[in-house]
Order: C-alpha cells, then structure tokens, then sequence
C-alpha cells in the first residue's frame, strides 16, 4: 500500500513514524508548502511540493492530510478525494456533517474512498459515545478532554494573522470529573467542563488586546468557553510549553431495569497520551489502510469511523482476527 503524507508539521511526523511500524504500507513522499530543502525528515523517505501532488495520480493509493482543521482541510480535502484516497483529522465537530457532505460528493465523482475527522475526538471518543448511548439509552455522556495541548485549538490561534506560535491547554474542572466518577448526573453547560488556557507569542508592535478578542470570540473553539489568553516570548514557550502530551475521558452514566427496580452502570474510556500528534497519526494510519480496502472492495464516497468494520484497520486477516482475538 503506497501511502503520501500532506502537510510536515508534528501531526505528519507522526504518521511519518507510525508507517515505519506496518508491514504492508510504503511511504512514498511527503508534500508541503514550503521549500522542500527546508524539510529535513527522520527517514528516506522524497520531499515534493505541493504542486506535484497531480502527478501522484495511479502511484499512491492513500493520501494522509496532516493540514490544520481551520483552513487547510476545508479545502484540501474536497480538493484532493476527486483523484485519491483520503483520510483527515478535521475537528470542528459543529461543522463535520458539512465537510462530510462535501468531501462524499467529490469522492464519489472520482470513485475514490475519503474517511474524515480520524483521530481520538473526533474518531474513537465519538465511537465511544455511540457504544455508550446505544447499550445504554437511558443514562448520560460526559467528555473530558485534558490537561493537554489541543493540536486543533493551538493551529487556529495560529492562523490569526500577528500570532507567531501559540500553544492551547484544554484543562477539565476536577469537581464535575470527581462527580460523574460518582455517578452522579451532573447538570452543568457542557462548554463549562472545561477551561481553555493559551499560550501565545505575537509579532512585536501587535495589538494583543485585540488578538486575545479574536481568541475568545472564534466560533467553535473558544467562544463559549472559559478562555485565558497569556502573551508570551518566543523562549518562554520553547522552554517551558514544549511538551505535547492530552489525553482525555469518555463517560456514559446510566441505568437498567424495570422503573421501580434499577440499576446502575457506569461505562468509562479514558486515553493517557505522551505525544498527542503521534497518538492521532497512529489512528490516521490504522485508518488509512481500511480507505484502501474498501477502495480495492469497489465502494466510493466519505466514511466516518462509524461506518468503518474493525476488521479493516488491522494487517491480519478477518479470519485470523476472529481465531487470535474475538
């Protein structure tokens, strides 16, 4: 399975890394914006532009996207699923079905297969909470992201024109954790679970009162959140917010039985993660090899990780999973 990377950030060295791992996948290239003499891989592996993405066409199978949610996936995921196979980490969980809609109808003029919003939220919390509500309608979800650095958060501050690197840690207010633990229904605006603390270095002679109100008034991410905005040098960030590691929880609180008879269960999915892209870029590939078997099956359009069968993520066949694991 030959497999392009698009985009060199954290999240492409991770999936730079995690191919190294398979059996079945090649790295045939990693495509970017800037000067490819610039890019100094930890592999072998031909740095192109991103204009010779066009000339890929019939020689990689699976093109990984490792663009930010805020600009760069909008469009170059639609843009690219009419030529290749795609899969993306796009976030913005309130504009996903819209992306959705977009990308199945490029894939489908193509008869390519494209798989959006992989990762862990979206992708396996959003599993998670499905599971959940499906073996137990009656009950509750609850979503913990944190204490780490958002990967979506961070790049969208970063796109603000004046910000020159920003870092965002997503933090979840232990008193609401330590109740749903409980299993108490604990009735509280799920955008007050959390508070968004950022990190943000800007270009001197910038108004930072004015970033920080671009900050907290971006929809989807900071808006209806807590947020605080600390403006910072260059140095502090690269001494003491270098670390990338998240994590988060997922909870489902519900009951079963006759209603005067009930009883209680408390279903919880928790991720513990030392390097968040690297963690994301290992579903992103897991992934990517289920869009090339589907593809190879003859089907086409956009898939969510609702639709996609376990089976298709691993190397080993369904029959061997079903003897070494079920």
């Amino acid at each position: 399975m030959k497999v392009g990377i698009v985009g060199y950030g954290n999240l492409g060295k991770g999936v730079e890394s995690a191919v190294q791992h398979t059996k079945d996948m090649e790295l045939i290239g990693i495509f970017t914006r800037r000067n490819p003499a610039c890019i100094k891989p930890k592999t072998n592996v031909k740095i192109y532009t991103m204009n010779a993405i066009e000339r890929m066409v019939g020689i990689i199978d699976v093109f990984i996207l490792c663009g930010g949610s805020a600009k760069d996936l909008p469009k170059q995921t639609k843009m690219l699923a009419k030529y290749f196979n795609v899969i993306d980490s796009y976030d913005v969980h309130g504009n996903i079905y819209n992306h959705f809609k977009e990308v199945d109808s490029a894939s489908k003029s193509g008869k390519h297969i494209s798989i959006i919003s992989i990762g862990w939220d979206p992708g396996l919390f959003s599993l998670q909470r499905l599971y959940g509500q499906a073996i137990l309608p009656k009950g509750k979800d609850y979503t913990f992201w944190g204490k780490g650095i958002s990967q979506g958060h961070s790049d969208a501050i970063r796109k603000i024109d004046g910000v020159l690197d920003a870092r965002e840690y997503t933090i979840p207010k232990k008193k609401i954790i330590e109740g749903v633990k409980q299993g108490k229904n604990i009735d509280v605006a799920k955008n007050l679970y959390h508070i968004r603390e950022c990190y943000v270095v800007v270009k001197n002679g910038i108004d930072t009162k004015k970033i920080e109100h671009q900050i907290k008034t971006m929809p989807y991410y900071f808006n209806d959140y807590e947020t605080h905005v600390h403006f910072i040098t260059q140095t502090e960030m690269d001494e003491n917010y270098n670390q990338l590691s998240h994590g988060g929880s997922i909870f489902r609180n519900g009951v079963t039985g006759y209603d005067h008879e009930q009883h209680h269960h408390t279903i919880e999915y928790t991720l513990k993660l030392d390097s968040n892209p690297e963690f994301t870029a290992s579903v992103l590939v897991a992934y990517a090899r289920a869009a090339y078997r589907l593809q190879k099956e003859g089907q086409t359009g956009c898939r969510t990780i609702f639709d996609i069968a376990p089976c298709y993520l691993y190397e080993s066949s369904r029959e061997e999973l079903i003897k070494k694991l079920l």
